[in-house]
């Protein structure tokens, strides 16, 4: 029960995407296709938010639940790693119609053949933590 406040936090996320229609195909048609600044400008400031609090976190005002500092762990640079998993990220997401924050949305409304991506996406990120030391290399 001393961890109910993250459900509370996740209940409201998982409300705010569902009335911003962040969960909904007809706004990332639109997205892709360069015809609404609607995800846009969703996406704009979810960067603008993080790269905000990932100052806070490397600053050491922001800590974990346990009070402890929070340690952002340098990644290695590379133009090509960036662009191959964008891409692959990418195209998931066109092909599926959702980017993993809103699928589970979506299975709060009722789409539950949602459940078949959000199981290849749990999937590919096992795989990834088997392999990621020699993909990583």
């Amino acid at each position: 029960m001393k961890n109910i406040k993250f459900l509370i936090i996740g209940v409201f996320f998982g409300i705010i995407l569902s009335k911003s229609e962040v969960a909904s195909w007809y706004r990332i048609y639109e997205m892709f296709k360069f015809k609404s600044f609607h995800m846009f400008g969703i996406i704009g400031s979810a960067i603008v938010i993080s790269m905000l609090f990932m100052q806070l976190f490397k600053n050491g005002k922001i800590r974990n639940y346990l009070g402890q500092k929070i340690i952002i762990k340098v990644k290695k640079k590379g133009v090509i790693r960036a662009l191959f998993g964008g891409t692959i990220f990418g195209l998931g997401w066109a092909l599926v119609g959702a980017c993993p924050g809103p699928m589970f949305v979506l299975v709060g409304h009722g789409v539950f053949s949602i459940l078949f991506v959000i199981s290849g996406a749990v999937l590919g990120a096992f795989l990834f933590g088997l392999f990621s030391e020699k993909l990583l290399r």
